[in-house]
């Protein structure tokens, strides 16, 4: 079981705004900040962080994993379509345009700091 998904950034500010955006078409919001990290949870579970950026704790530059892909669970087709124009709105660059791959509904961009990042929603939603 996953406890939660952590991603890194060379510049904490517009990695906030790009997933304090972002991140609040799928109902997560930031709800914690310090110098180092943000984390973002559920609204109706503020206590239960699912989502970190970071600066890299060893103080090296960030940089994402060839392979590493973040994928986020949503409620259906129109929340993968807001999320995915959200974040190439923001900046995000083209990894996948939201349609149905593997009998679902998935879309594929990279973040600000090269991560890939994905909303899926079940086909039956």
């Amino acid at each position: 079981m996953i406890g939660f998904v952590m991603v890194g950034t060379n510049n904490l500010d517009k990695a906030t705004k790009f997933y304090d955006t972002l991140l609040g078409e799928i109902e997560l919001e930031r709800v914690v900040t310090n110098e180092k990290y943000a984390g973002y949870a559920s609204k109706v579970k503020p206590n239960e962080v699912e989502f970190y950026v970071t600066n890299p704790v060893n103080e090296q530059k960030a940089s994402f994993g060839n392979g590493t892909q973040i994928s986020f669970l949503v409620k259906s087709k129109d929340l993968v379509n807001n999320f995915y124009n959200t974040g190439i709105k923001l900046g995000g660059k083209n990894e996948g345009a939201p349609s149905i791959r593997s009998g679902d509904y998935y879309c594929y961009f990279r973040d600000l700091d090269g991560n890939k990042i994905c909303a899926f929603s079940k086909i039956d939603n």
